[in-house]
């Protein structure tokens, strides 16, 4: 599978996903064919991993503290607040 670009990887991933699962679950693959397309899955979903992996890393959040709004860091863990 070839590398994509950032753009619109993750939603053309999923889709991609989406359609071979879909054609997984009617059975009417034979076995050479479900073995390339379950390969194919494996490969999608990485990719899809990665860029919600990247997309969390970019997350931030405002923070208002004694009426001055910053940026922070996104904890994924979530705060005390």
């Amino acid at each position: 599978m070839a590398v994509k670009k950032k753009g619109a990887d993750f939603e053309q991933s999923l889709n991609a996903l989406e359609t071979l699962v879909n054609k997984m679950e009617k059975g009417d693959m034979t076995l050479e064919e479900s073995l390339k397309a379950f390969e194919t899955g494996i490969q999608l979903t990485r990719e899809c991993q990665a860029r919600l992996a990247a997309a969390e890393q970019q997350v931030q959040k405002l923070v208002e503290n004694q009426g001055v709004i910053s940026l922070e860091p996104f904890d994924a863990q979530g705060d005390d607040e």
